[in-house]
């Protein structure tokens, strides 16, 4: 169902492919990224403004933020790095990452982050889990492209993308040790435009689904029944989160910027809009990947 929502343009910036949202709620600020230039970016709605906090030297993917409120970054080459203001820090690499980058990123609900790396030209992406005692483990299974995940409310399933087979995937979840296990097969968009992309889980449990190449946000019930679709002025819709005191704005971020005569004159932006009436959405888990 076609949504009447106003969507606003609250940074007009031209991110090649902007990605990763995260609200911050130490700071009342959200971070992004633009993937191919390593930029960290944050806006700050109190103030209205946007900055770049941070110029990286490769691509920057993913942010998941620590219980201290310090960054994780999660970079090209296996590479995660610690950021707080100064200087990142390397605090961990994946050795068989080194020739891609991680994607989407999270963290769960015992401060595990689970990421996911890009394919390569002889294998497919993978999904590894960093566990709060510095140990990292890859997940069984391979994916043409891995993308936006996130959790049920009652923390029983967990939800993973694959974009390139326009899939969203549901596994049993146990928080207890982080293993996924039981896929199958929550939403399939084969039928649609666009493919799936980064996602939120409100706190009723409706899943938000970016459509890269399809100029929306998808809600759906916990029965993949589509509930209403957001549409922007961008073809590439990247990823979606909830931000704000009380978590009722939606921001999602856009790519393209840098053709914006092709793909659509919010083409890189950042755009927010209200959720509708009732829906909220959670504060992010934090990441407790030891850095030191």
């Amino acid at each position: 169902m076609e949504s009447s929502t106003q969507v606003t343009r609250v940074a007009d910036t031209r991110c090649e492919t902007g990605e990763g949202p995260i609200w911050h709620p130490d700071e009342g600020v959200l971070f992004w990224c633009d993937i191919p230039s390593g930029r960290l970016l944050r806006y700050d709605p109190k103030r209205d403004r946007h900055e770049c906090v941070l110029d990286g030297d490769d691509a920057l993917s993913g942010v998941t933020i620590q219980e201290d409120g310090a960054l994780l970054l999660f970079r090209a080459g296996g590479r995660v790095e610690r950021f707080d203001g100064g200087s990142p820090s390397t605090v961990a690499t994946v050795g068989d990452a080194a020739g891609t980058r991680f994607n989407d990123v999270v963290a769960d609900p015992k401060g595990r982050v689970f990421a996911g790396t890009m394919p390569t030209g002889d294998r497919l992406g993978r999904l590894y889990r960093f566990d709060t005692d510095g140990s990292i483990e890859r997940v069984e299974g391979a994916y043409d492209i891995p993308n936006g995940m996130g959790y049920t409310t009652a923390r029983d399933a967990m939800y993973v993308t694959e974009s390139n087979a326009k899939t969203v995937y549901r596994f049993d979840y146990d928080p207890e040790t982080g293993a996924l296990t039981r896929r199958r097969t929550f939403l399939d968009v084969r039928g649609e435009a666009g493919i799936p992309d980064g996602m939120a889980v409100d706190a009723d449990g409706d899943v938000w689904s970016a459509r890269w190449n399809g100029s929306a946000v998808v809600r759906y019930d916990a029965s993949a029944t589509e509930r209403e679709r957001v549409r922007f002025p961008a073809a590439k819709v990247s990823s979606v989160a909830f931000g704000g005191p009380d978590y009722r704005d939606v921001y999602v971020t856009t790519a393209g910027g840098d053709d914006r005569a092709s793909e659509g004159d919010g083409a890189g932006a950042l755009f927010r809009f209200p959720a509708p009436s009732g829906v909220r959405g959670t504060a992010p888990f934090r990441s407790a990947f030891p850095t030191d």
